[in-house]
């Protein structure tokens, strides 16, 4: 009867770790369980130093959406945007990329507009701001280099 009793604990032991390792890779992993919906925006920028595929897009801090991809047309980078559903962006909203933190990972952050008039499905956001290149900004400061 103390066999039965053990392997029971230790089923319920194996089978809580594995919840939690569950839990763990969906909440790290960023999975998206219940498949929520979303819609193309393109942005142009001149430069996308540092960005990737799959980084969040972000309104005053809350994570919004995710970059889908990032292509080169016309020697400009045009960065396709998935936005939630929910989220709906004014033809005048200004995307930028940032970094988290001095030397962080980039991201996104859309700034909204206060246009009458929303960006549709496979919109593009006209209004876009590169990313601040911090290597260029202290080797300007290091040598000397001061624009007039």
């Amino acid at each position: 009867m103390k066999k039965f009793d053990v392997e029971i604990v230790v089923g319920i032991f194996v089978f809580i770790g594995m919840l939690c390792l569950i839990f763990i890779s969906v909440n790290l992993g960023k999975i998206d369980l219940i498949g929520g919906h979303y819609y193309p925006i393109k942005a142009v920028f001149s430069t996308v130093k540092g960005l990737k595929k799959n980084t969040e897009v972000e309104i005053s801090g809350v994570a919004v959406g995710t970059v889908d991809s990032i292509k080169l047309i016309n020697y400009e980078a045009v960065v396709n945007l998935r936005i939630r559903d929910d989220i709906k962006l004014q033809d005048d909203s200004i995307a930028s990329i940032r970094t988290k933190g001095l030397l962080g990972e980039k991201y996104v952050e859309i700034t909204p507009g206060g246009s009458e008039k929303l960006l549709h499905p496979g919109d593009t956001l006209h209004e876009t701001e590169p990313p601040i290149d911090l290597e260029k900004l202290i080797g300007n400061f290091v040598f000397g280099k001061v624009k007039e």
